[in-house]
């Protein structure tokens, strides 16, 4: 639906439809991380809360139309806590936390999806909220060098705004990425910080294995090591936290009453297991034992470029449809 015509018929708020406001309930007391990674948020929390007073009473503001606001860049793999780490910020500066949907920006009319890119930012400014761009890759890819349709006209426009967008944006928005390569270099210089996300290391992994479980209400059977589990699996919060859910669905099924069951290290066991698992069998193909292709790039490319130029003739043929209707009807 287009931006214009929501703000129309359902007011000017119909735009936060493009974006999911969570009010944070997440702190950095839940946030799990390799003391490098997490001393570089707090010293993006620092360069926060220094604003005022470098822009208003350091007299810069008056130097520096532009640039007023903060973006801060999230890189690393799936699961390193990009996503509680802005939830955290957005705790603690008191503030809600927007985070972008996608399938809500995306539009199949030209020239539509670069409108509702402004109309986050917008969002963002009237709730004084922080703006988050969970795998900011599918919207801030690298531009194309060379234009021969429509889909490449349409991405640049889009990252063209997106970087205009960032550049008067007052606020504080964070861009999630799992791989920073694919993002357009021209973001480099309007991210004032860069924060890698790194894999949790043995003792990061045994702190966020205990803070998946509630401290009090959670029943544990005498043999649970966390030491054990984080020595013995090597990976990412997300994965942890996928293999306790597991572990205590697998708990409530054991026989007996549900009083006295308890969640054991054969389940926190068996749930990593199936985890890791679950990650052979997608990067297998549908025949047994063989692994999925790497995309061709090239072909994906003329895919969407198809589907690109099938969506245009479709806009063409309704804008003719309205015209003759129009024509008829005088």
């Amino acid at each position: 639906m287009a931006d214009s015509f929501r703000e129309l018929i359902f007011g000017p708020g119909a735009r936060r439809g493009l974006v999911e406001s969570v009010a944070p309930r997440r702190t950095f007391r839940d946030v799990v991380l390799p003391p490098a990674t997490l001393d570089a948020i707090r010293h993006a929390l620092a360069i926060i809360r220094k604003q005022d007073l470098i822009f208003r009473e350091w007299g810069l503001a008056e130097r520096h139309a532009s640039g007023l606001g903060l973006a801060f860049h999230f890189a690393g793999p799936p699961g390193t806590g990009k996503t509680i780490a802005a939830e955290a910020i957005a705790a603690a500066l008191g503030k809600k936390l927007l985070v972008v949907r996608y399938a809500e920006v995306e539009s199949r009319w030209a020239g539509q999806t670069a409108k509702h890119v402004a109309s986050l930012f917008r969002a963002a400014v009237d709730e004084d909220a922080v703006l988050f761009f969970d795998e900011a890759d599918a919207i801030a890819a690298r531009r194309f060098a060379s234009v021969s349709g429509g889909y490449e006209r349409e991405a640049n426009a889009i990252v063209n705004v997106l970087l205009q967008e960032v550049e008067r944006f007052p606020g504080i928005v964070i861009f999630a990425t799992n791989l920073a390569a694919n993002i357009d270099p021209a973001f480099e210089r309007r991210i004032r910080t860069h924060v890698r996300f790194e894999m949790p290391g043995p003792e990061e992994r045994e702190r966020i294995w205990r803070v998946q479980l509630h401290p009090s209400r959670t029943p544990l059977a005498p043999d649970v090591d966390f030491r054990a589990l984080a020595e013995r699996y090597p990976r990412s919060g997300g994965d942890i936290k996928n293999a306790v859910l597991k572990a205590a669905q697998m708990a409530t099924l054991e026989p007996g009453a549900d009083e006295s069951k308890a969640i054991a290290q054969r389940h926190f066991e068996r749930g990593m297991e199936e985890v890791v698992g679950a990650g052979d069998v997608m990067r297998q193909s549908l025949f047994e034992g063989a692994t999925a292709p790497e995309p061709d790039p090239a072909e994906r490319e003329r895919r969407v470029v198809f589907f690109a130029a099938v969506g245009a003739v479709i806009t063409a043929i309704v804008a003719i449809t309205i015209a003759i209707a129009a024509l008829v009807s005088r």
